[in-house]
């Protein structure tokens, strides 16, 4: 066969084309992330077909803002409902859905003022302003003394403020000098929490479930418990629920599992349907009225656009029960994850539909079991080299999440007898 002739044979058509999309965005874009060798073209609930029209079950679900499926027929017909009579305007102004918005956000936390943002990090660094303010203004910290009390392993974020105090190197290096004011401790240790608190804490901020760190599930109780000293010291508890939010863990929001209403929520990613960034900070009354006119803002915060879709999203997860699905297919996830006895396996460890499954990096590559996977037809992505994540839309069927176990497990031998082979 000549050279001529293979490279237009359908396979070959398709790899070269593969190569030119992964090409032109190494070329012109930034190097910025490390994505799997394949070009997506187009999503329907929880799937994803490339380039060549191949399939894919989608594990990741855009690290949760996809929870609701690719384009979900309700979420588009809002965004388009929308579209058709307005678009953009300035906060200069007030616009017809966007106190509805509010109030039904508000509502479904159980707390009573939403500050709407675009992404997760712009909704971290306006809860970063909330309790700073809160705390000169309400517990008489010093001007420029205010400090929050983070957990290591963190992930609120890729701001400056914000990889300031996260302990992963690779999310710092280069970008210093940080801020001041953060005080780090054990995730899911309470008492060494409270031991850091001092006269100058204005706060704590904390993710319910470490997402970036390896789906890190914190002791029973934990959350509970951080409810009760930020009362005990009268200081703030705000929870990070950008990933852990909107039905993802099996409730509509994960500190619901212990009934530890934070006196401060941030959301993301969900929220806007996987169509647009939304994100918002949620509060209690006592701490949102520390903003005033001129103290923070955002153009593209709480358009029209992002409040009608944000408004629907919310019906969706209420009226499509998405918390309790995520509760029953999550027993189906962890019990099937945790059936394999691989000795690559260290731990299982996840809640409602989101799972890491932790790998000993001796024995297997993590990234390399994803690749194995993606041939197989699921996609999913790696943290840390170690942990493979399972966070699929929670619209997902029993039968797509049971093939995805599978070809996890699949993969999973497949690249523990390659390396046995290279050993032997």
């Amino acid at each position: 066969m000549s050279f001529h002739t293979l490279i237009h044979t359908p396979a070959a058509a398709g790899a070269a084309s593969l190569e030119r999309a992964i090409g032109r965005e190494s070329r012109f874009g930034a190097k910025n992330y490390a994505p799997l060798p394949v070009v997506l073209a187009r999503g329907e609930g929880v799937h994803l077909f490339d380039t060549a029209g191949k399939r894919y079950i989608d594990m990741m679900s855009a690290y949760s803002a996809a929870s609701f499926g690719h384009l979900h027929p309700r979420l588009v017909d809002a965004l388009k409902r929308q579209l058709a009579r307005l678009d953009l305007i300035s906060r200069a102004y007030y616009s017809d859905n966007l106190g509805p918005f509010c109030q039904e956000l508000a509502e479904l936390t159980g707390l009573d003022a939403c500050l709407p943002m675009n992404t997760g990090a712009e909704a971290a660094e306006t809860a970063i302003k909330a309790a700073r303010r809160y705390g000169y203004e309400q517990l008489s910290i010093p001007e420029g003394k205010a400090e929050i009390i983070v957990a290591g392993g963190n992930f609120h974020g890729r701001t400056t403020t914000i990889v300031g105090f996260s302990s992963e190197p690779s999310y710092r290096r280069g970008f210093g000098p940080f801020a001041p004011g953060f005080v780090s401790v054990p995730f899911g240790d309470a008492a060494a929490l409270e031991a850091a608190i001092t006269s100058c804490t204005a706060a704590v901020l904390i993710e319910p479930i470490q997402g970036e760190a390896g789906i890190i599930v914190p002791p029973d109780g934990y959350l509970s418990e951080l409810r009760k000293i930020c009362d005990r010291h009268k200081i703030l508890l705000i929870f990070d629920e950008v990933q852990s939010g909107f039905g993802r863990t099996g409730r509509n929001f994960c500190f619901e599992h212990e009934s530890a209403t934070p006196d401060g929520l941030i959301l993301g990613k969900a929220l806007g349907g996987g169509l647009l960034p939304v994100s918002a900070f949620v509060a209690r009354r006592f701490v949102m009225d520390v903003f005033d006119p001129g103290s923070h803002g955002s153009t593209f915060g709480g358009n029209p656009l992002a409040a009608a879709v944000g408004r629907e999203a919310i019906r969706v997860l209420e009226e499509e029960d998405l918390a309790l699905r995520s509760q029953v297919l999550g027993k189906t996830l962890l019990r099937r994850l945790s059936d394999s006895a691989h000795p690559a396996v260290i731990e299982v460890r996840g809640k409602g539909l989101w799972a890491g499954v932790e790998l000993d990096p001796s024995r297997v590559n993590a990234a390399d079991v994803c690749l194995a996977m993606l041939r197989r037809g699921v996609l999913t992505k790696d943290t840390h080299n170690t942990v493979i994540r399972f966070a699929p839309p929670l619209v997902i069927e029993e039968r797509d999440l049971v093939q995805a176990i599978e070809v996890f497990h699949d993969s999973l031998d497949e690249v523990s007898a390659r390396g046995a082979a290279r050993v032997g």
